[in-house]
């Protein structure tokens, strides 16, 4: 969770469990075979968690850019619980997001709730639908799990889960159209570069790969500050021509990076005014142009549909507390 103002170091503009590390028991269990549906998810919010709306917000997300319309919460997926982390696959209709029921638990309880986790909502000719769980865990063992970037076949996610301490990446594979399979991921550097201390060199967060090539964001210190976008090849766990991109960072926040489908659009997390803010940078012949102001006012981690509307996470603060969050969408003019 971010603050209200924002610090300026790593730990803001995270998904409600992101950078606490949890130690998990095996001894744990959920018991249940369940498969929840969005009615359960729906049901599973207490009866005193506070629904905000845009009439209600005190920080409205204000757009920018005459390019878009103003933002709306997404209707089929907002809840008076946490939706957080949107993320749409370049090649389908699926729009995936983290849910927790309660902000106020602490992560030790959310990861008791099978209902917390990644759900995704599919495109129809009415809109998106009701959303389903993504299951990725046993029914008898405890995960929670976010931060997730599908393409093809592959999901990638982070997950805090029995039997593994902290949190992990893992992938999963897409069989007869479940993600099954899934298993801890461990990237390898094949660089000059020494993430030794700072082990996975992929910080917890969203993630984006394109055309073979990973954009990601990290501390490390030979970086302009703060949280930077980098860049690496990857072939299989391992990375290479690992780089800053130096054209798009400052001594401030700049995270979860998004690049459209054809390649020439680089969207991410930044700052304005000491809080979250979405950015864009347009590709030209030498590099990463001028960054443009897009959403502000707690918005970040932005994804686009196939018809380049642009989708974000808004955080309802209020006197420095977060609330709830939204998915919104800012539908593209014309």
């Amino acid at each position: 969770m971010y603050n209200c103002v924002m610090n300026k170091n790593r730990n803001v503009y995270v998904l409600v469990f992101i950078l606490i590390l949890i130690t998990l028991l095996a001894s744990c269990s959920i018991g249940t075979d369940v498969t929840y549906s969005n009615e359960d998810r729906i049901a599973s919010i207490p009866s005193d968690a506070e629904k905000v709306t845009p009439e209600t917000d005190e920080y409205k997300p204000r757009m920018h850019s005459d390019e878009f319309h103003d933002p709306v919460p997404v209707e089929a997926i907002s809840s008076a619980g946490a939706e957080d982390s949107a993320f749409i696959p370049i090649d389908r209709d699926e729009l995936y997001f983290m849910f927790v029921k309660d902000v106020r638990e602490e992560p030790s309880v959310q990861i008791r709730d099978m209902v917390n986790g990644i759900w995704v909502s599919k495109r129809t000719d009415a809109g998106w639908s009701e959303p389903e769980l993504v299951v990725l865990q046993e029914s008898n063992k405890l995960a929670l799990n976010g931060a997730q970037f599908a393409f093809g076949n592959e999901l990638y996610f982070v997950s805090a889960r029995e039997d593994y301490e902290g949190l992990t990446w893992f992938r999963a594979e897409r069989i007869d159209g479940k993600w099954q399979n899934w298993e801890p991921v461990y990237f390898e550097i094949d660089d000059d570069i020494n993430f030794e201390n700072n082990f996975p060199p992929i910080e917890v967060g969203e993630f984006h790969i394109h055309d073979n090539t990973i954009y990601f964001h990290s501390d490390y210190p030979e970086g302009e500050g703060n949280l930077d976008i980098w860049a690496a090849e990857l072939d299989g766990n391992r990375l290479s021509n690992l780089r800053n991109l130096h054209d798009i960072n400052t001594p401030f926040l700049e995270g979860w990076p998004y690049i459209s489908s054809d390649g020439q659009e680089l969207w991410y997390t930044g700052e304005y005014n000491g809080v979250a803010a979405v950015y864009r940078m347009k590709k030209t012949d030498k590099g990463w142009g001028d960054k443009e102001l897009m959403v502000s006012n707690f918005a970040g981690e932005p994804t686009l549909d196939s018809e380049d509307n642009l989708y974000f996470t808004h955080h309802y603060f209020r006197d420095g507390v977060m609330i709830e969050a939204d998915i919104y969408v800012a539908y593209r003019r014309n």
